[in-house]
């Protein structure tokens, strides 16, 4: 039992602390049918522990003839290659463009040997080239997919969310090695297969392949590499009938760590919005691989955009894996746990949990395409940075044609801090919260839910006018979004550093100052000093733990009287 327990946490610690800055991260996919107002919406964590949290922002624009794009991967920065230009490429605002499309990831690794050390695409730079040359979907997995063919593909396995506003696709895709013949390899491209997510369905994925078998004659719902079944078996990796095959399973060898580390996340996603998913608690606990989860669900309520933001904030509560309600947790019930991702004690290996809210977030979102709108009005990438259990999503409209102070690329970085930069000043609130997460984090909460809450009953209001400008003049219309864009990102950011510092002073030294309707309570002879704060202390799992680890020194002994 112990040598099944130490190998499976080495699995885990294998998977989940590669180096790639994608290796953690979390998409959820909400179709039209599935949302309660109609819109196609996605969630994306860029989650690292060395990626800072900025927007970037491209703008549209056209090439000359023979101009070529050089490209560099984007977990390093490593030149790769360069590739032709197009004659003109569209603007895009993180994960998505001024038609809506919307392209997020997460990296499931797979087989080592399918690693192409000479590729030129790497997974980041197909979703930000692709968002400047692609309208649709569609269009979009067409242009992904002749890249790598035509320029080798340069990163391990990767599942891609692709959606526009009309529909969602995931698309799995794995390198196929370095075979080496007169000097070429034979083997460039990549394998690959796209699932539609059917409408009033909701999907997620999570650094784990998902789609196992799928349809070979229905390329409505599903597109895929000609070879992707040819290949395995060329290879060796696949012996049954093509109808059988499975993508996960072949690409991305099933193990305790896809549960436990990945499909986790998926089930948590899934248990929120969908019934009957406690039964595959086991199989989210690592214990039970025969029990797979489907690649979708039906919610049992139509998704909102809040609702949709606040699953990225989960952190398995009230579950088997609920991190508050062990040691680990401290004194203060922390839903955290610091990496690595295993420890090791007396010769046992064990795992820390990976919730969706993680602390090491770089950037998150939530791309909204709404279909009734003209493409300069229907695109919202809700955008925050660091952890999205502490921090906060605000609209920026997909057609801005520039980016708000606090998020601009180039605004700091993860070894310079900026006092003007959102990541910055969320890094600082969160990792506050992290000393006393029980009592900082409901402080938090309220501003998050206050300001989401507003910004998403004025979106119709701001929608209403840029229609009403958008009839005479479509560039006026994007000018009038980017401008609340950015106003609406830098209160927010304003309203951060406010509560960077109402923290401080209300927590300070262990103390937590008491609260009236007007501010902090003062004694009741000086306006300048405070009221006795109150000490709330540990919890009571804490205290029992301190109490059987140091009871015999920490003991108050009473003095016998004489």
């Amino acid at each position: 039992m112990r040598k099944k327990l130490l190998l499976a946490a080495v699995a885990l610690a294998a998977i989940l602390s590669a180096p790639s800055i994608a290796d953690a991260c979390t998409n959820v996919i909400v179709t039209k049918g599935a949302s309660k107002d109609g819109s196609v919406m996605v969630t994306y964590s860029a989650d690292s522990h060395v990626l800072y949290g900025e927007l970037y922002h491209t703008p549209a624009a056209d090439h000359a003839p023979g101009t070529m794009l050089k490209i560099y991967e984007w977990d390093t920065g490593k030149y790769l290659g360069e590739i032709p230009q197009i004659a003109h490429t569209y603007s895009t605002v993180g994960n998505m463009n001024e038609h809506q499309l919307i392209i997020t990831e997460t990296t499931f690794g797979g087989l080592s040997q399918l690693y192409d050390k000479d590729g030129i695409m790497d997974y980041g730079s197909l979703i930000y080239v692709t968002l400047q040359r692609a309208k649709t979907a569609r269009e979009a997995i067409k242009v992904m997919t002749d890249l790598v063919a035509e320029y080798g593909y340069a990163s391990s396995g990767e599942s891609f969310t692709i959606a526009d506003k009309n529909e969602a696709w995931i698309m799995e895709l794995i390198g196929k090695g370095s075979k080496i013949v007169d000097g070429k390899n034979v083997n460039k491209g990549a394998v690959w297969v796209a699932v539609r997510i059917p409408d009033g369905y909701i999907s997620s994925h999570a650094n784990q392949a998902r789609i196992r078998q799928f349809p070979l004659n229905d390329p409505e719902n599903c597109i895929y590499s000609p070879d992707v079944i040819s290949f395995a078996k060329k290879e060796g990796l696949y012996k049954g009938k093509d109808a059988d095959f499975s993508f996960a399973d072949t690409y991305n060898p099933f193990d305790f760590s896809g549960m436990r580390g990945c499909e986790a996340r998926v089930w948590s996603v899934f248990r929120h919005f969908a019934e009957g998913m406690d039964k595959y608690t086991d199989y989210a606990m690592g214990h039970n691989p025969e029990n797979r989860m489907p690649l979708y669900v039906k919610p049992v309520e139509k998704v909102s955009v809040k609702a949709l933001a606040d699953i990225m904030r989960d952190h398995y509560e009230d579950t088997p894996l609920d991190m508050r309600n062990d040691i680990g947790a401290g004194g203060h019930h922390l839903p955290y746990r610091w990496r690595p991702m295993t420890f090791t004690y007396d010769g046992v290996e064990y795992t820390n949990e990976r919730a969706i809210a993680t602390q090491q977030t770089g950037f998150w979102l939530l791309g909204q395409a709404r279909s009734w709108l003209p493409d300069e009005i229907g695109g919202i990438l809700w955008f925050g940075v660091d952890d999205a259990a502490t921090s906060c999503l605000t609209p920026v409209y997909s057609s801005s044609t520039a980016v708000p102070e606090c998020f601009k690329v180039g605004n700091g970085n993860l070894i310079t801090y900026s006092p003007t930069a959102a990541f910055w000043a969320f890094s600082r609130v969160a990792n506050h919260a992290y000393l006393r997460y029980d009592l900082v984090s409901k402080d938090i909460k309220k501003v998050i839910d206050r300001r989401e809450n507003q910004a998403i009953a004025e979106i119709p209001a701001i929608d209403k006018a840029a229609e009403e400008i958008f009839k005479t003049s479509p560039e006026a219309a994007r000018a009038f979004l980017t401008n609340y864009s950015i106003d609406k990102a830098q209160s927010m950011f304003d309203e951060w550093v406010a509560l960077d510092n109402y923290l401080l002073v209300k927590y300070i030294d262990g103390n937590v100052k008491k609260e009236g309707p007007n501010g902090f309570l003062c004694n009741e002879y000086d306006s300048t000093r405070a009221a006795n704060p109150d000490q709330p202390g540990y919890s009571e799992k804490w205290k029992k733990a301190v109490a059987e680890d140091a009871g015999e020194t920490l003991k108050v002994v009473p003095v016998k009287k004489k």
